[in-house]
């Protein structure tokens, strides 16, 4: 039997044993320090930068339409006013999407594609950030920014600062979503291609990986490599990967020398969604960091019911990790809409239902299969018996009711890292009219961590 069909048979047989709607086990969490940076945080591009990065979010208005005063296009969570106006004067440091923990103590994220778009983010930096938290201040220390780029013209297709010297890469050239610091750099998962990108320490591009899985190529629709056909009665071009469905998490083993780059959508085969027991399943592909290449390993990630995506996924050791899960909604339901057909701008019209960190655990032995879930914590009830919220929550619990939670990561034996993903300026969940601050919690999770 040939790798490929004991691939399909061992998933077959994984598919048949295992249920994702199983009785899963929920584990404590207690909050221990809460750090806040201020959704209205901002930072102006490097000097050599084009003048079109000097101010941000031009393009964010109806039908992506171009505003150029700043502060004339209110930012809007629907049809709720979030406090935030466009455009921006500078690079807002907004959502962070991706976190990863250094030796000492410090940590890399990276913020999110610009404005929730390919088409409204031409104007927005990407960048990856140096952090630090005082637990104690609540406050979040961003010790260095690196603007990332493509001077030496890795990218096979024009980027929008094509014809620029210092070619700064911007949110309508790569979705970043995912980090993983290495020795010289940095490998970073983004959604657009999919692409697993290799930056060195300057964040200069030096890399470009599209997505296989065996000899199937990925694509989403935002691939640039796609085009429309000359004709409307032209043959359209074809994906398997909804949008925005690229690498939301990718984690590396103990060693650094695999990364696990996990898809936020299922991948389309004849028109349907790779699934296990008829819940949305989400591939984990395996890759060879040493040699810059994928490995044709894969496991299934089966989403919970009420799921609708992964945010983010760091590994605790080499066969357990820690993966993000969360469905579409935002809010508490204490204020929900009575109507969810009919929202209004004093409620949520979809409160969060499931807002959950999962502790998995993927083998030699499930490879081709989906990976054993072994538990959950839920982020809509953490403990908080000591009051050390800022913000959010109530009478002894602290929760993150936000529509994306896109960071974590093990601290140590007992301890994790979680923050928020605030989508600037178009999400308020913590308040009604408000947009989303960048909230991150270090949780006591140590029965969670042990679990088998």
């Amino acid at each position: 039997m040939n790798r490929k069909m004991l691939l399909a048979a061992t998933a077959a047989a994984a598919l048949l044993t295992h249920s994702a709607s199983a009785e899963e086990k929920v584990f404590p969490a207690k909050l221990v320090s809460h750090a806040v940076l201020p959704a209205a945080t901002f930072i102006a591009p490097p000097k050599d930068a084009p003048a079109s990065l000097a101010v941000s979010a031009k393009f964010t208005g109806p039908g992506n339409a171009r505003a150029e005063e700043p502060g004339s296009v209110p930012g809007k969570d629907g049809i709720r006013e979030t406090g935030l106006s466009m455009p921006f004067d500078g690079q807002p440091v907004q959502g962070f999407s991706g976190i990863r923990k250094m030796e000492d103590g410090t940590f890399w994220s990276l913020s999110d594609n610009g404005f929730g778009a390919k088409m409204n983010s031409a104007d927005a930096a990407l960048m990856i950030h140096h952090l630090s938290f005082d637990w104690d201040a609540n406050k979040v220390d961003r010790m260095e920014t690196v603007f990332l780029s493509d001077p030496n013209r890795v990218a096979h297709f024009p980027i929008v600062n094509e014809g620029t010297e210092s070619r700064y890469l911007t949110g309508a050239d790569f979705d970043v979503e995912s980090i993983q610091p290495v020795e010289d750099g940095f490998w970073i998962g983004e959604e657009f291609g999919p692409y697993l990108l290799k930056f060195n320490k300057e964040g200069e591009l030096e890399k470009l990986v599209a997505t296989k899985i065996g000899d199937m190529d990925v694509m989403s629709p935002d691939n640039p490599s796609l085009q429309l056909p000359r004709l409307p009665t032209g043959e359209m071009p074809a994906f398997n990967l909804k949008r925005s469905g690229g690498y939301e998490g990718m984690a590396s083993s103990p060693d650094k020398s695999k990364l696990y780059a996990l898809l936020e959508g299922p991948v389309f085969t004849d028109g349907k969604p790779e699934q296990v027991d008829g819940h949305d399943a989400l591939r984990i592909l395996e890759f060879d960091a040493k040699k810059g290449e994928w490995t044709g390993r894969s496991w299934l990630y089966p989403l919970a019911e009420g799921g609708a995506a992964i945010g983010d996924y760091n590994m605790i050791d080499a066969t357990t990790g820690l993966v993000i899960e969360r469905d579409n909604g935002e809010g508490t339901a204490a204020s929900a809409c009575a109507n969810p057909d009919e929202p209004k701008a004093d409620c949520f019209p979809s409160p969060s239902k499931v807002k959950r960190i999962y502790k998995i655990e993927l083998t030699d032995e499930n490879e081709g299969g989906p990976v054993r879930k072994i538990g959950y914590i839920d982020l809509l009830k953490i403990a908080d018996t000591e009051g050390k919220k800022v913000q959010g929550g109530g009478e002894g619990f602290y929760d993150m009711p936000f529509v994306t939670i896109e960071n974590v990561d093990v601290v140590d034996d007992t301890h994790i890292v979680v923050g928020n993903d605030n989508n600037l300026p178009f999400s308020a969940g913590r308040a009604l009219d408000k947009a989303d601050d960048n909230e991150f919690v270090l949780l006591e999770v140590g029965d969670f961590l042990k679990a088998e």
